[in-house]
């Protein structure tokens, strides 16, 4: 008896609340915090598969734009952004938000009846321009909460098979949903509507001949290219203009559209693609800064009959690689204007231009013309004196000053606001170094309009065919312009990018870059030019 009550106070001194307190302290040892961080991470981990897998799974949804149908997507991103897929003519790209989220739009195959019908049909096109803005809200509005809840349901799924703990899963759920919708304000904050006027067009021309070799089989297959690069581009510039809202350059009485080719080289490709965009945008006139030619001979001559096909007016400056036969070749044609030296007025725009000084046809057989040597330095800035000293006397103001070579645009810093050239198959945008008092200038130098010619293929890729689109206000500013690029001969790529300035009377946001100075070095010294002009192949 005295036994059994020995182990039953044995057993109640175990309970006791001294001994509780030796039992309860092993929980605040080091090995207990690290099991608790652990769980955290646990819990952390459990929640981020849950977002991605409830993000892939339910992050989608369909829906109706204007008179197309879509499917929305969203997938984490650090950089965010939005792509608009237009099987199977490419994708438009807009940088409109920040991270984490990327949104997709998706526009389902379109019937070609439908599609020819809305073309066709410019109240069909008004109601979709009107529609398809509160379509794209509505249809983002559902993709959000569709994915929230996703989200929270597959978090709340996989945590209860991880954990199988009723507290565990409810801290993983509200943590997926703390984190979700963070991400998708956070997306919604950095929101930039304006993102829609500066897209970015890439895609692919539908059965394109893959490979072209020799120069016999380029000719041969010159017909078939040019017919599939004219449907391409004018679907596209349609569908374009259909699917996005661009208010800063829709028609106005007062906005001119000038269409900037330079260095066709006797490809008829480029006609093709000249004629195209012509038609497809509107454009009021086109202005060519030379290199038609390859050789300036008297058959080349008929290579210029195209720009009467044009019936718009031409404005024409000759190239290194354009002889004088060249110039009075084009002067012939009812609607060109060949300027050297000189100054007209076309489409309400008062445009001054000069030719090249050189006619260097074969740069190994012409020295002269192979490199900026102090020799060369000298003719093509004497040439840009010139021009400003023209323009200065001139009783108008004039918008557009062209030369062949960017290497002569220097001496036009501050005589007008834009100088437009080629020579170097090369875009780019740039300032010239401003005059103190004058007005600053750009600096738009073109690639080439015919891919360097059969040129072009010497290279491992061919050289890409580039133009430009250029919208002028009312007061004859460069208000943007539109880049347009279509991969080298038998290549299918094409890129339209859209550039909107904010300050037409500045100018674009661009580089200053310096131009040749007269030196008796044969080359220039170090720093005076980034331009790199040296002539065309």
């Amino acid at each position: 008896m005295d036994g059994h009550e020995n182990e039953q106070h044995r057993a109640g001194d175990e309970t006791s609340p001294e001994h509780g307190r030796a039992r309860r302290f092993p929980a605040w040892r080091p090995g207990h915090r690290l099991r608790r961080l652990g769980v955290v991470l646990a819990v952390l981990a459990v929640t981020l598969g849950g977002i991605l897998v409830g993000t892939y799974a339910g992050g989608h949804v369909g829906t109706d734009i204007g008179p197309f149908r879509a499917e929305l997507r969203l997938s984490p991103s650090l950089s965010g952004g939005t792509t608009v897929d237009i099987p199977p003519l490419g994708a438009l790209l807009l940088d409109s938000h920040d991270g984490p989220a990327y949104l997709t739009v998706e526009v389902g195959s379109l019937d070609q009846g439908r599609t020819e019908a809305l073309i066709g049909d410019p109240a069909s096109i008004s109601r979709a321009s009107q529609s398809a803005v509160q379509d794209v809200r509505d249809g983002v509005m559902r993709l959000g909460l569709r994915t929230l809840a996703s989200v929270v349901l597959a978090t709340l799924l996989l945590a209860a098979l991880v954990f199988r703990d009723v507290r565990r899963t409810a801290w993983a759920g509200g943590l997926a949903l703390v984190v979700t919708a963070g991400s998708l304000g956070a997306a919604a904050s950095t929101l930039r509507p304006q993102a829609i006027e500066e897209p970015r067009y890439e895609g692919l021309l539908v059965n394109a001949p893959a490979i072209v070799g020799d120069a016999r089989r380029i000719a041969n297959d010159y017909t078939k290219y040019a017919e599939q690069l004219q449907r391409l581009v004018g679907n596209v510039s349609k569908l374009y203009t259909t699917v996005s809202a661009l208010p800063v350059l829709q028609p106005s009485p007062g906005t001119t559209r000038v269409l900037h080719v330079s260095d066709i080289h006797l490809n008829p490709t480029g006609w093709q693609l000249i004629r195209t965009v012509v038609e497809q945008f509107g454009i009021d006139v086109v202005i060519d800064t030379g290199d038609m030619t390859d050789w300036g001979s008297e058959p080349e001559a008929s290579f210029v009959g195209s720009i009467g096909l044009l019936k718009k007016p031409y404005v024409f400056i000759r190239g290194n690689h354009d002889s004088p036969r060249t110039a009075a070749a084009v002067a012939q044609q009812p609607n060109a204007i060949v300027l050297n030296n000189s100054i007209t007025t076309v489409g309400g725009l008062t445009i001054a231009g000069i030719g090249d000084p050189r006619f260097t046809p074969d740069k190994e057989t012409s020295p002269a013309g192979s490199g900026l040597t102090s020799t060369v330095a000298d003719q093509v800035i004497g040439v840009g004196e010139k021009l400003a000293a023209t323009i200065e006397k001139s009783p108008r103001k004039v918008d557009i000053a062209l030369v062949h070579d960017p290497a002569s645009a220097g001496p036009l810093s501050g005589a007008c606001p834009l100088v437009l050239s080629g020579h170097t198959h090369n875009r780019q945008v740039s300032k010239l170094p401003q005059v103190e008092d004058e007005q600053p200038t750009t600096l738009m130098v073109q690639g080439s309009t015919g891919g360097a010619g059969l040129r072009g293929l010497e290279g491992e890729k061919p050289t890409p065919l580039t133009m430009t689109v250029l919208y002028f206000d009312e007061q004859k500013l460069l208000q943007a312009y539109d880049d347009i690029t279509v991969g080298g001969t038998g290549q299918s790529q094409v890129n339209l990018e859209r550039h909107v300035i904010r300050d037409p009377a500045q100018g674009d946001e661009v580089p200053v870059t310096p131009t040749p100075t007269r030196g008796p070095s044969e080359s220039p010294s170090p720093g005076t030019t980034t331009l790199s002009p040296t002539p065309t192949s």
